[in-house]
């Protein structure tokens, strides 16, 4: 979801430097980017000891939460192309699955804004064991969709999120935002969503698979 379906990072990076400055703490936009993709509690980890903050890691995760979930309530910066590619899957009866490790609390409101039944199944953060790169959140995903991951093309704009992707065996069409995606077997490419519709996904589901 993040970066690649809604462009949230900077609202993360906000977040994250607002709490640097409320405790005392140091960043930079590289410890920012170190951050992309990543689960809310390992991410919470990392800020804690770079961020140099007494903090317990749920706090830290509770306070990011509050500053992102009010910018999304208020504006949701959808990515090019990213409304009419889940209209178009909808519209073709394509089941689909939100992966994303954000809470369910932040999810949230990105889901009202969208029509019903957009996606057939949610899986966050709060809601697995073992958050990205691990294979768990789109084992899960594949699970509650009824399918085979092998027969899954994932979206994903980070190497994390593609990493847990490959893993669980899915194809993994990488649409780059914020951060480089490296090359892999089961990794194929796009600038944009913009225009690609739901013949350009199965294409590029084709190409790998």
């Amino acid at each position: 979801m993040d970066g690649t379906l809604v462009d949230t990072e900077p609202y993360w990076i906000e977040t994250e430097f607002a709490l640097a400055e409320k405790y005392g703490g140091t960043w930079s936009e590289a410890h920012a980017i170190n951050l992309v993709g990543n689960d809310l509690l390992d991410s919470a980890l990392y800020i804690r000891e770079h961020m140099g903050i007494a903090l317990q890691p749920s706090e830290i995760v509770e306070h990011l939460l509050d500053g992102v979930v009010a910018r999304v309530e208020d504006t949701v910066p959808w990515r090019p192309g990213a409304l009419q590619v889940l209209a178009d899957l909808h519209g073709e009866g394509v089941p689909c699955a939100l992966v994303t490790m954000s809470w369910r609390r932040f999810v949230a409101p990105i889901l009202a804004s969208l029509p019903e039944g957009t996606f057939t199944t949610i899986v966050t953060g709060d809601s697995v064991a073992h958050g990205k790169p691990h294979p768990a959140p789109y084992l899960k995903a594949a699970s509650e969709l009824g399918l085979d991951p092998a027969d899954c093309l994932a979206v994903e704009d980070s190497n994390t999120g593609a990493r847990s992707a490959e893993s669980a065996g899915c194809v993994v069409l990488c649409v780059p935002n914020h951060v480089p995606l490296l090359d892999g077997e089961r990794r194929v490419f796009a600038d944009t969503l913009d225009g690609i519709g739901v013949a350009g996904l199965r294409a590029a589901y084709a190409s790998v698979g």
